[in-house]
């Protein structure tokens, strides 16, 4: 299979099919099972990266998508959903943590978001008390929800999962992971767009 660049490989083996493609300041790779289980590894050596994979999820993205946010204190996940709305058309300067504030809201893109900040909850109980369930519902709005492994058992069944490493002092790796029909549509943009 030819990907389009002398540096790309495909591999077929029985029940997955593995895409590796290497560029001069990025590496990405695509796995693909059976069981509609679908994760995209991307390789970050930059800021610059890093607002790139955040304009093409972007232009992915669907009404109704939820994104699971996982990563340490200082993984890039704030700055990753600043450069996703800055590929929304939103006002990407207006985009902060919500440590303090729970929320916030971003409408002035092609698509409404909310941004969610798990990190001070308790529990999943303070996470439905702020209203969270009703967003994470909307099929008008995209939700980013930060530290989502704290408040994974509410996460609607099909979201997008995006782990976030910081591999260097500049270098991160996203690990996108698409859990139904939906996601997967959206990382499979995502990945065309590589």
């Amino acid at each position: 299979m030819d990907c389009g660049n002398s540096q790309c490989r495909a591999v077929v083996p029985v029940l997955k099919f593995s895409l590796s493609c290497r560029h001069a300041r990025t590496q990405s790779v695509l796995n693909v099972s059976h069981r509609m289980h679908l994760t995209y590894s991307y390789d970050s050596g930059s800021e610059a990266d890093t607002v790139d994979a955040g304009r093409r999820l972007a232009d992915a993205l669907i009404p109704g998508m939820n994104v699971a946010l996982d990563g340490q204190l200082g993984s890039g996940k704030t700055c990753f959903v600043r450069a996703v709305c800055r590929g929304l058309g939103a006002d990407d300067s207006q985009v902060n943590s919500p440590t303090f504030v729970l929320m916030q809201t971003y409408a002035d893109g092609r698509l409404p978001v909310f941004h969610f900040d798990t990190y001070r909850l308790g529990d999943v109980d303070e996470f439905l008390a702020i209203g969270a369930e009703e967003y994470l519902l909307d099929t008008e709005v995209v939700c980013f929800v930060e530290w989502a492994e704290r408040v994974e058992p509410v996460l609607p069944a099909d979201h997008l999962a995006v782990a976030i490493e910081q591999i260097g002092e500049t270098s991160r790796r996203f690990v996108f992971s698409a859990s139904g029909e939906q996601s997967a549509t959206v990382l499979q943009h995502l990945v065309s767009s590589d």
